[in-house]
């Protein structure tokens, strides 16, 4: 049955991807970069400066907080598993096409989630909320593909990558040589299944402020042992980037077997990761406090650097540096772990098996925030909490099956749902991007002018009393 699902299924996959969202992705995330004049590289060092700033409101979301939400769901087993599994499967080359993605997604990112600032919704107690969804309804005047939009939002982060995630997880305890190892998929999903249950009880709050200190610890140990792998390495760092960019442009190999070339698993494994432009971060950055829409736009841009530059960065050069040739055999958990090994022995199997763990639960925490906005969107406000405690035991038991899974049908399974999403949002956000644009062009005026800006609709000829904020 589950060989059966994945032969009508991967056809499905290639075309959604080739050629028709590497043409979306790719040429919309140009058309973003030269019409904001290259905001990913312009205004790094402004939207580093922003990141600190504080809400006026108090007990307000930050930008800070907004971001490790956001970040939360983009770093997760994919910065890890998926890596390994790109370039086992694509090739060396698959790094620089996730690399690509990550820079040219970067203005994608900005001009999604400014525009879900722009037409965020406010709460009874003046928090704030919104999304794809929302600017969709608002300003495209579309309510129903907005609630398109939410249905696929839901399917792709309750299943499609909380099956992922929980299957990720239980495949780097493969590599133990476990009393009755059958049993260990079934042990690990329900200890996930369990824990997860445990911590998504506190709804939203909860969920930034556990993110809030978890992902930027996590990610800085990541990191800091990936210095070190590289470090003890460090002669074969030249072999590395001439691997990379030999693969990448071996456009005959790319050309003669496109869905199994190393662009192909580059773009997958980035999308996935660093989910630029498929409409996740705007719901974490529509609930950020700032004076100014550019501001969260500018924040939420930045992580898509943290995920692809960094952690999945950190990922490909242990992998590489460590000598072993990629297999399809090693694809997976299995890959990293062999890799750390060299170096670590066996603490390198525990560290990575630790690290999925951190990384793993914490997309399933982001992800519950994405679908708590695009559950409230649908039924228009919060729905009676008998529903969401079905939805909630639905979601868990997601994580226990997603466990279970074979490899190929969790992967496909998260690519197909995400490039739903990405095929709605990415027009909307092209219409729209006018005036995502015309508020960039009005935060540097007032940068220009010294001040701190302050949006007010108006100013880029919205009507006020259509929005909720800026008025």
């Amino acid at each position: 049955m589950t060989e059966q699902l994945i032969n009508f299924l991967t056809p499905i996959s290639n075309v959604l991807y080739y050629p028709i969202l590497i043409v979306l992705l790719l040429g919309i995330g140009l058309y973003f970069t030269f019409r904001t004049k290259g905001v990913q590289i312009r205004d790094f060092k402004e939207a580093i400066g922003v990141i600190m700033e504080k809400p006026e409101k108090e007990d307000s979301v930050s930008s800070f907080q907004a971001l490790m939400v956001s970040t939360a769901s983009r770093v997760g087993t994919g910065n890890i598993v998926g890596v390994s599994t790109a370039i086992c499967l694509g090739g060396y080359g698959a790094v620089f096409w996730m690399w690509l993605v990550a820079i040219i997604g970067g203005s994608s990112a900005f001009i999604e989630s400014t525009l879900a600032q722009i037409y965020k919704k406010k709460t009874p107690t003046g928090d704030s909320y919104g999304g794809p969804s929302h600017y969709i309804e608002t300003a495209l005047h579309n309510r129903g593909l907005g609630i398109i939009f939410s249905v696929f939002l839901i399917l792709t982060y309750a299943v499609g990558f909380n099956m992922l995630a929980a299957y990720n997880l239980q495949d780097s305890f493969q590599v133990y040589d476990f009393y009755h190892a059958q049993w260990t998929p079934l042990i690990v999903g329900g200890v996930l299944a369990l824990v997860t249950g445990y911590c998504i009880l506190g709804g939203g709050k909860r969920i930034i402020s556990f993110t809030s200190f978890l992902v930027p610890f996590m990610g800085t140990i990541y990191v800091g042992v990936a210095l070190i792998m590289i470090l003890f390495n460090l002669n074969y760092l030249p072999t590395i980037f001439t691997l990379i960019f030999k693969d990448a442009f071996n456009f005959k190999a790319i050309f003669s077997g496109i869905a199994g070339s190393s662009m192909m698993y580059g773009i997958k494994r980035g999308l996935f990761s660093n989910e630029a432009g498929i409409g996740s971060a705007p719901n974490a950055a529509a609930s950020a406090h700032v004076s100014h829409p550019v501001k969260q736009g500018l924040v939420q841009m930045i992580s898509v650097f943290i995920d692809t530059l960094l952690i999945c960065s950190a990922t490909a050069f242990m992998c590489l540096s460590s000598g072993i040739t990629p297999a399809e055999e090693l694809s997976g958990a299995a890959y990293v772990q062999a890799s750390l090994a060299t170096v670590f022995g066996n603490f390198g199997n525990i560290f990575i098996t630790v690290s999925l763990m951190l990384f793993g639960f914490t997309t399933l925490i982001g992800n519950l925030y994405y679908v708590d906005n695009n559950i409230a969107y649908i039924f228009k406000g919060t729905p009676r909490p008998g529903i969401m405690r079905l939805f909630r035991i639905f979601f868990i038991l997601v994580v226990f099956l997603g466990a279970l899974q074979e490899s190929s049908l969790a992967w496909m399974t998260a690519d197909i749902l995400m490039a739903l999403m990405a095929l709605i949002n990415l027009p909307a956000i092209l219409l729209l991007s006018k005036q995502a644009i015309a508020a960039l062009n009005d935060y540097h005026k007032q940068r220009k002018a010294g001040k701190n800006p302050v949006f007010r609709a108006k100013d880029i000829g919205l009507d006020p009393q259509k929005l909720d904020f800026w008025q």
